[in-house]
């Protein structure tokens, strides 16, 4: 193996910033700051998700940024800034590395991800199962 996943996200970490849950929730409320979700559905169900927060999965990450694919998001387009975010903050690393590869700018990722986001008791709320 050329590079393990270790390799990988400490290059990522090397070139990316991390904010603090506390300095994220701090951003809430800001009209232009985009929090994305890239967990699996059923993190969501099962653990909730920052309110307000889009859902990415981290699958459709790059279809989803590039104007050009069929796939695109407009939210994408739309010149705020962005702060991803998943389960330990592994996944939020190595997408936020990605994003900002692809020309995404400002992105960024919560440090810790969601467990650090619930375990410094920041308000989560609820999603509903999807049939």
């Amino acid at each position: 193996m050329k590079k393990g996943y270790r390799q990988l996200l400490d290059e990522a970490n090397a070139e990316i910033e991390a904010v603090s849950p506390q300095d994220a929730a701090r951003l809430l409320d800001d009209g232009n700051t985009v929090f994305i979700d890239l967990r699996d559905p059923r993190e969501l169900e099962r653990d909730g998700k920052i309110r307000g927060a889009k859902h990415v999965t981290r699958g459709m990450l790059e279809f989803w940024i590039d104007p050009e694919s069929p796939y695109h998001k407009p939210f994408f387009a739309s010149g705020k800034t962005f702060l991803f975010y998943c389960a330990s903050g592994w996944r939020s690393a190595l997408a936020t590395k990605t994003a900002q590869d692809m020309g995404l700018s400002p992105v960024k990722h919560i440090e810790g991800g969601f467990g650090a986001w619930k375990k410094a008791r920041l308000p989560v709320e609820t999603v509903e199962k999807k049939e």
